[in-house]
């Protein structure tokens, strides 16, 4: 049977387009906040929301008043862009999925609740418990946009296939052992446990939760790429992402205990650690979201020609 899709109409692929560059935001502002962490930045700009109060510090600019100078900008940037999208979603809706208008006011009130708890990490000095939210709020940002720009670029026409039930219960749980996972580094990071127990064998729980919680996360995954290839059809098309995944959580698993082999000495393994971690929400919630096209049920028509017939004589 051949495979039939509805074209995107106009807005709706500008607005997948625009998801997709925000994915792509989210993910940078993550991976830079844990660059602003790691280089002990978060208190460059000692007030909020501007930085030694001007928008762009000159005398006082170096690389921690830049990167925490710079996630903030880019905070600012996503936040235009969903209102943007927001205004959109409003004015074209009667072209667009009715989940979409709803779905971008939750994204700006979320992206308002991420500016605050921001303004609460430096104006209380950095909490753990605070900056530990601010991380879980932006990756949770990361999963809702990723699976939006999935939905956005899945076909227009309402018979569009849904993905087996197995497909969304295997990828929902891997995405949310993984969001745990995440949570439970963000808040070992926060408390800086992984130094105190490395050099005086304090707060060893949380690395060793974090250590623990790695199997079956990484497990859920591993599950969902298994599960899909063994069953084929739609599933199995799907290839190249789980290669990713997978591919993912071997680099993840790889960096985590690099990184506590080097002491937590280098601060580029600890970014990229993050960086890949964010990495595979967004993909972990796009596969989830992810839709096949929908199949014809019709078979194909059966031409005959018109012409007479003649019968044989013999």
């Amino acid at each position: 049977m051949a495979l039939v899709s509805t074209p995107l109409v106009p807005i709706r692929h500008r607005l997948a387009l625009l998801s997709t560059h925000l994915v792509v935001a989210l993910v940078a502002l993550v991976v830079i906040g844990g660059a602003t962490r790691v280089m002990e930045a978060g208190l460059a700009c000692p007030d909020w929301p501007l930085c030694y109060g001007s928008f762009l510090p000159g005398r006082q600019m170096n690389v921690q008043v830049f990167l925490e100078w710079f996630h903030r900008l880019d905070a600012f940037v996503i936040g235009i862009a969903l209102v943007v999208q927001l205004a959109a979603a409003a004015w074209w809706r009667a072209q667009l999925p009715r989940w979409l208008l709803p779905i971008s006011g939750l994204l700006l009130v979320l992206v308002a609740a991420q500016g605050g708890l921001g303004a609460l990490t430096v104006l209380q000095l950095l909490p753990s418990g605070v900056v530990t939210a601010h991380l879980l709020l932006a990756l949770t940002l990361v999963a809702i946009v990723s699976g939006c720009s999935q939905l956005l670029l899945a076909p227009a026409d309402s018979s569009a296939a849904s993905a087996p039930l197995w497909w969304r219960v295997l990828a929902a749980i891997s995405l949310a052992a993984v969001m745990g996972q995440c949570l439970l580094g963000a808040r070992m990071s926060t408390s800086w446990a992984a130094q105190r127990c490395l050099e005086a064998g304090q707060s060893c729980q949380w690395l060793h939760w974090h250590r623990s919680f790695a199997t079956p996360a990484a497990l859920s995954v591993l599950l969902l790429a298994a599960v899909a290839l063994l069953a084929g059809g739609w599933a199995r098309r799907q290839w190249p992402l789980l290669l990713l995944a997978s591919g993912l959580v071997g680099a993840q698993i790889a960096l985590g205990v690099l990184t506590l082999r080097l002491g937590l000495s280098q601060p580029a393994v600890t970014v990229a650690h993050q960086l890949i971690a964010s990495l595979l929400v967004a993909l972990l919630a796009a596969l989830l979201c992810r839709r096949p096209e929908a199949a014809s049920e019709q078979p194909l028509p059966v031409v005959v020609e018109s012409s007479s017939l003649e019968p044989a004589h013999g």
